[in-house]
């Protein structure tokens, strides 16, 4: 199982991420172009030193990214068809999340296999991008099996 990260935005959020990933122990694909220079620095201050323990692929665009993806690419998506409770998962899904700002266009929501939403209340947009990747990689590693003992 990985996280995708398509565009983001956000060094913070992106910290965050490489946080959960590397204590749940997934990758971590970063999509180009990012919205801030990929530095230390960047990710130092809700990355931590956790950053560093993590599997990170980065890909220079969303075709090269597609090129090399294996398993099922799983969109989280505010228009996602299929409400998070109701998605199966499979362990070499690849979870992917669009850019804080603008999400994913149109042709990488049409490349992906299967599209999950956070079922929230009426009246909300959405989530912070780091607390969807939390709660939909919990979701996927539960039925697959996938937690740390």
């Amino acid at each position: 199982m990985r996280i995708a990260l398509y565009e983001p935005d956000i060094a913070g959020n992106v910290g965050t991420i490489l946080r959960l990933a590397a204590c749940m122990g997934v990758g971590v694909d970063l999509i180009e172009p990012m919205g801030f220079p990929w530095s230390d620095r960047a990710l130092a201050r809700a990355g931590m030193d956790y950053a560093a323990a993590v599997a990170v692929t980065r890909h220079a665009d969303w075709a090269a990214f597609a090129a090399r993806a294996t398993g099922r690419i799983v969109l989280a998506t505010t228009s996602g068809a299929i409400p998070l409770p109701d998605a199966a998962f499979r362990p070499d899904d690849v979870l992917l999340f669009g850019s804080e700002g603008a999400g994913v266009p149109q042709a990488v929501h049409d490349r992906a296999d299967m599209r999950v939403r956070v079922p929230m209340h009426a009246g909300f947009r959405s989530l912070n991008v780091a607390v969807s990747a939390a709660m939909v990689l919990g979701e996927a590693l539960r039925q697959t099996g996938g937690w740390a003992a």
